[in-house]
Formats: structure tokens, sequence, C-alpha cells
């Protein structure tokens, strides 16, 4: 999961109100803020290309023919051309999220910084200015989209009529009066990093082919007074007044989550090795691309001693000696098979807890504590209905991934590189002897993925059957007005793969698990 903080990337300008312009640039956290500002603005720019990507090679589904445009869609081609959007809107939220951080760019003092907070909000509005135009331009080809786009999908977190608020906004003079004041204050402003300035250079190019430059004589002031009175119209396609409240509920509860350390311990004792745990961070811009609810699943492993005790079995044993380890020993077999992995493994973390986790985060495919997990604002964790010999041999699978890049790229054909979901769906694959787990296939932007609320759906489609995958273990549900989670129920997990985005901000009471 990447775990960049909503947090930088809304309320930057009310951590800089406390301190003066002149301790802003000697403070090296400004430099790492930028640096992440612009490592998630990359991130976000490729998920738009890919996605206008996407579109041009589906012109029968975002820009058919004349003899085509009354062809009736399936639910799989309107779920393709639904994720495509979803991950549209969350780009484009991330990138409003950054403009709000740096839209005050001309009161900072010190020309470097304020150059490169420029250079930061003027490549941001630039790339969803220029994408959002050009996904518009193919919509346009295809009346039928006017419709399917406006549909409330709520399993993507996607509420009604959010084509026509996109194209109010971004076919307005409001936006191309912000977009020619900022071609001038770009002439005085040319400091920033190559990757902004190249990405300025490219998508300037691109709306000013498409006409939609308005070419106004502005002087640098009143170029900079449009941009102040508009404060980059920045938009959220969720109801009104909730972008304000994300920022207030963040304040006050920055750098904590719903659910306590009490309750991630508690949670530790009833975990077993090869559990499936699904996590929600809200406010954060996690795994960016795959849509739903539930934006981030991790593999349980335990410790060398939990393991130990786990898998004494007979079965797991006599696997083992199979593999060449003649004491029958598992821990010997991870130890032998993967020594680097394994010493990984057996690190203690910052957070002075061992690591019982398997997860691929922004950092890689790593060992994490429980803890770091478990600082999360709601956790599902679900059981493989497996022998412990099928789970052994996941966990051997999954010590064979450590160490790899995350896949920003969301693509589930190479080994080299993994994403959150991808760990999970690999290393319990059916084959080599291994009964396995088989999970839901969907496209998104032309990949083939399984994502993890598609897994949790997958988990309530299947319950109560004899050929469930997988039982129920726990679930914490986070509640935001409260400023807690809770323990709640089987029930209340089955439903949560349905929720939008902001579930949080609209949810009721908690429903609470009785003891």
């Amino acid at each position: 999961m990447l775990r960049t903080s909503m947090l930088s990337l809304l309320l930057l300008v009310l951590i800089c109100a406390a301190v003066s312009p002149a301790q802003a640039v000697l403070d090296p956290a400004f430099q790492k803020h930028d640096a992440s500002d612009i490592k998630t603005f990359g991130i976000l720019r490729s998920n738009l290309k890919q996605a206008v990507g996407y579109a041009r090679s589906r012109p029968e589904l975002f820009s058919p023919d004349k003899e085509h445009r009354n062809t009736l869609l399936s639910r799989d081609d309107k779920m393709a051309i639904w994720t495509t959007w979803s991950g549209v809107l969350d780009s484009l939220a991330g990138l409003d999220g950054i403009l709000r951080e740096h839209k005050k760019f001309n009161l900072l003092l010190d020309s470097e910084r304020r150059n490169a907070s420029f250079a930061i909000a003027n490549a941001s509005f630039l790339t969803g200015y220029r994408h959002a135009l050009e996904l518009i331009a193919l919509a346009d080809k295809n009346p039928a989209l006017d419709t399917i786009l406006n549909e409330e999908v709520p399993e993507l977190g996607i509420p009604a009529g959010t084509f026509g608020k996109f194209k109010f906004r971004f076919l307005n003079v409001v936006i191309a009066s912000e977009f020619a004041a900022l071609q001038v204050i770009g002439k005085t402003y040319t400091v920033g990093s190559p990757e902004l300035l190249r990405a300025i250079d490219e998508d300037s190019r691109v709306i000013w082919k498409m006409g939609k430059g308005k070419g106004h004589e502005l002087t640098l002031k009143n170029a900079l007074t449009v941009v102040q009175k508009t404060g980059f119209a920045v938009w959220f396609p969720l109801q009104k007044g909730v972008s304000e409240l994300m920022g207030d509920t963040k304040v006050a509860r920055t750098r904590t989550h719903l659910i306590s350390a009490k309750q991630v311990e508690a949670m530790g004792k009833r975990l077993q090795p090869g559990d499936i745990i699904f996590e929600r961070h809200e406010w954060y811009l996690s795994n960016l691309g795959l849509p739903g609810f539930w934006t981030h699943v991790a593999l349980f492993i335990g410790t060398a001693q939990e393991r130990q005790a786990f898998f004494n079995d007979q079965e797991v044993r006599d696997w083992v000696k199979k593999l060449g380890t003649g004491s029958g020993d598992f821990e010997a077999l991870l130890r032998q098979r993967y020594p680097t992995a394994y010493g990984r493994s057996t690190i203690i973390k910052e957070d002075k807890r061992p690591a019982r986790i398997l997860e691929a985060i922004s950092e890689g495919v790593s060992f994490t504590s429980l803890e770091y997990t478990g600082s999360a604002d709601s956790i599902g964790v679900i059981r493989p209905r497996l022998s412990k010999r099928d789970k052994a041999q996941a966990i051997l699978r999954a010590f064979h991934y450590s160490g790899r890049p995350y896949d920003f790229n969301f693509d589930f054909q190479t080994d080299s590189s993994l994403v959150c979901s991808e760990l999970i769906f690999k290393v319990y694959e059916p084959g080599g002897g291994m009964k396995g787990l088989r999970f839901p296939i969907s496209e998104v932007m032309g990949r083939k993925v399984s994502t993890p609320n598609g897994m949790v759906r997958q988990f309530d489609e299947q319950s109560g059957r004899d050929t469930a995958q997988t039982d129920y273990v726990l679930f914490m549900d986070g509640y935001e007005k409260e400023k807690r989670a809770v323990e709640s129920t089987q029930v209340q997990f089955r439903t949560s793969w349905q929720r939008p985005n902001w579930h949080i901000l609209i949810q009721g009471a908690p429903v609470e698990a009785k003891k």
C-alpha cells in the first residue's frame, strides 16, 4: 500500500503557519515534503496517462463509430469503464490535495522554496486539466457515456452525477483563466525539478493544441490575483462540504488511528500464520489505482516461535522432508531456502516489535510488525480453509517474494515487482501440490488484477456455503465521529466492500459484536 498521508497533501499550509518562512527554508522537512509531493504527482500523472491510453485502446467502449454507438454494453464492459473512471476521480482528488498544499506559493519569502512550490502546483493543475480534456474529447464521441459515467457505483465509491460535475469543472471560463494566469506566472517562476518541468511543458502544449488556451493578456500581478482568487478551483467528486470536513477531521487526529494499541494487542492473540488481513487507512492515498473501500491486504506469517508451534504438524513435517530438510522442521526449511529473507524477518522493527506480517508496501515486499500494520482505521481478517501444509507452502512462497519492489503499474503478469493484493494472490495460487485459493480477477485500465475489495466481495458471496474458501475471524470497524474502532460483526464485514470511499463521513452509529 502506498502510504502517502492525505494530511501532507491537504494541510501543509496549516503547518507552515506555525513557523516563519526563514525557519521553513532551513527545515529539511520541507524538502522531504516536496520530494514526497513530486513522487506522488508522478504516480498520479502516470495513472491519468494510463486511463487515457486505455480509453483510446478501447474505442468500442469509449468512442465507438456510428455503426456501434447504439450497441448495449454488458455489465463487464460497464465495469471496465467504471473502474477506469474511478481511477481518474481518485487521481484528480490526489492532485487537488497537492494543489491545496501549494496554492499559497507566492506567500513564501524564500525564492527557492517559492519556485519549488509553484512548480509543484503548476504541474498538478496542468496534468489534471490536460488529461480531463482528453477524456472529455473521447467521451463526447459516445453519448451513452453521459449516462454510464453519471451512474452511482457504490462498490467503487462513485456518487451519482460525477461526469456532469467533471465536465462543468473542466469546461468553464474559470479554469481557462487559471490556465492563462499560470502561463504568465510560469515565465517568472522558472525553477523546478526536471521531472516537473518536462511534465509542465508537455501538458501545456497539449492544452494549447486542444484550443483551450485563451491567450489572455495578463501582467504578473494580475495573474497572481487570478490564482489567489480562484485558489486553484479544486473539486472532489463527493457530497457538499466533505472536503472541508476532511481537513478539519485530520487536524483533530494527526498521526493517530482509530484502532487502538490495546485492540491491536488483543487482535494478535487471535491470529494464525496464513491469515489474510484487510486494512483501511482513512485520509491516505492508498494503493492509487485499485478501487473500492478495502485498499490494502497483508499476510500474517507470525514470529518464528508462533510458526514453530503452529506448524508442529505431521503433514507439514512429511512435506518438509520431501523438500530435502531431513528434520521436517519448517523453520529450518525457511532458513535454508531463503537465508537473506529469513534474516530480515528476524530483525526487530523500528517500533521495537517483532516482524509478524509480510506485505507489499511502497518500500517493497517487506516484513513489518503487527503494530505497524494494525495502525489502521478498519481491519478485517479471514482465514483460509486450507490444511496447515498448504499454509506452510504459502508462507514459503511469501518468503520467496520478500524484498521485491512495489508494483506501481499493478501488472500481475510479472513477478519482478508486486502490489499488495498480488502478493496474496500469488502465494495462495493453486498448484505445486497446493489446493490454494482462487480469487476474482477484474480489469482495471486494461490490466487484469485481483483487488482487496474484490477479495472481500468474494468472501461475502461465498459465506454460508460449503464451498466457501475462507472463514471469518474478526472485523475492527472505524467510526470517525466517535474517534474509535469497535469490534463489529461478520454481517457488517460482509457488506463492507459496498461502502463508498468516504463511508466514515456518512456512517451511522457503531454496530458492535456481542461479547
